[in-house]
């Protein structure tokens, strides 16, 4: 996965740490003597990636010692193009990774339990692929395995897009797991670690790296114990160390850009922190000379530092302190005039008066 806001340096170092993300989830494995592990969808970003992508992902993968199930999503389907129908796949999977490919059930090694998969084949599923998978069940013999459903997508209820037909029904779900077709539902999609419903037996895991500003709870994955009389317990585990942080400063002296300055400084780990700023207020000259050199002196540190314009209302206007000790004559001392007259005025030839306001004052100093 690329992001945009990140320099190629600090893009570099959050591609491994990606890797670095599947090397963790097999150390929770071993730690927590997990009998298998499931990846619940959008393992790749795509089924058009580079060879080196896919070797590299696999190789992460040979740090698990229990089978590893990958189950193919709306990123990376399993049409025709599938990255699991790739020679790259099939030369360099280790023997314990495994994909689920169908709703077929599968039994895992040593029979500790039974995984049905609902795997997309197309960026555009037209039905609920969970009801789908629950649909064709069988009835299982008494003391069978537990049987852990393995999904991928939005649920319905509370979605913005009712009239998706892959939207996934909580009521068939939760069906699923009272009439005990399934114990366990093993969901993707949400990048935040979510219990769904009611039940304590719908998750989503959620990314086990961070990837964006809105998501609340991730860098974890979910250790899930099914004991023998069906109870289920779910246990979250931090697995990525990635964090995204908005954040936003009412600006409106030299004490509030300290303030700013304080707020950046006391954040651990920058080389792997990405930072969006917002502003609001009114700043002279000098105060905004100000904050824009701490912001600059804070992009070398942090992995990004994004100022977001759409949420960023800052009026920059000068004051008499600001040239104070500043001697300006002839052409520059009228455009210093004309330019604070325009400035006050506001609107867009404002905001472009203001901008060469902090130039002239930039160049002056």
């Amino acid at each position: 996965m690329t992001r945009h806001f990140l320099s190629p340096e600090a893009q570099a170092l959050y591609s491994a740490a990606r890797l670095d993300a599947v090397r963790a989830l097999a150390q929770v494995a071993h730690e927590e003597g997990c009998a298998f592990v499931v990846v619940c969808g959008d393992i790749f970003d795509s089924n058009h990636l580079d060879r080196s992508v896919v070797v590299r992902a696999l190789e992460a993968m040979r740090d698990f010692t229990v089978p590893v199930y990958l189950l193919p999503a709306n990123h990376d389907p399993l049409n025709a193009a599938s990255i699991y129908r790739s020679p790259e796949f099939a030369a360099n999977r280790p023997e314990n990774v495994h994909f689920l490919g169908s709703s077929d059930p599968v039994m895992v090694a040593g029979s500790v339990a039974e995984l049905v998969g609902a795997p997309w084949d197309s960026k555009q599923p037209a039905e609920d692929l969970v009801a789908r998978a629950c649909t064709s069940l069988e009835a299982r013999e008494p003391g069978a395995p537990p049987r852990v459903l393995v999904a991928h997508g939005a649920i319905a209820e509370g979605g913005p897009d009712q009239h998706n037909p892959a939207l996934i029904r909580l009521a068939t779900a939760e069906a699923a797991l009272a009439s005990a077709t399934v114990e366990y539902i093993a969901l993707g999609d949400r990048h935040s670690t979510t219990a769904v419903g009611t039940t304590g037996r719908i998750w989503y895991a959620g990314t086990p790296l961070v990837t964006d500003y809105d998501e609340l709870d991730p860098n974890n994955a979910l250790v899930v114990e099914i004991a023998n009389d069906r109870t289920v317990s779910v246990t979250s585990h931090r697995v990525g160390d990635w964090a995204f942080l908005k954040q936003r400063f009412d600006v409106n002296g030299a004490d509030d850009v300290d303030h700013v300055g304080d707020w950046l400084d006391a954040l651990p780990d920058k080389h792997t922190t990405v930072v969006k700023l917002s502003f609001e207020g009114t700043l002279n000259l000098t105060e905004n000379a100000r904050l824009e050199e701490l912001l600059d002196h804070n992009a070398h540190l942090f992995a990004a530092l994004e100022t977001w314009e759409r949420r960023t209302d800052l009026a920059v206007l000068p004051d008499d302190a600001d040239f104070g000790d500043v001697v300006l004559v002839g052409a520059a001392r009228k455009a210093l005039d004309d330019l604070r007259t325009k400035a006050e005025a506001g609107g867009d030839s404002g905001q472009t008066a203001q901008d060469a306001l902090a130039l002239l004052f930039r160049l002056a100093r």
